[in-house]
């Protein structure tokens, strides 16, 4: 027994129409066909995040106020080399 797992997709017709090479000739078979939905899985939404329905749509590009600025951050500190 052979099994042959592949992906099709059925067009508006609702026919599916399978192209299975297999490597065996000249012989009688017994074909089994299951057939089963692919799952997608789901596209997490910001309200699945745990965010307010039109959160980022209210706030993206909303700053108003002026410019922000990065003031200088001052010199690091030197530390000991780690051995």
């Amino acid at each position: 027994m052979k099994s042959v797992t592949l992906r099709s997709h059925v067009g508006e017709d609702g026919m599916l129409n399978l192209q299975v090479p297999i490597g065996i000739t000249n012989t009688e078979l017994e074909v089994m066909v299951i057939v089963q939905p692919v799952v997608q899985p789901e596209v997490e939404t910001s309200a699945r995040a745990g965010w307010m329905p039109g959160f980022f749509e209210e706030v993206i590009g909303s700053w108003a106020g002026e410019p922000l600025v990065r003031p200088d951050q001052g010199e690091y500190e030197v530390r000991e080399n780690l051995k």
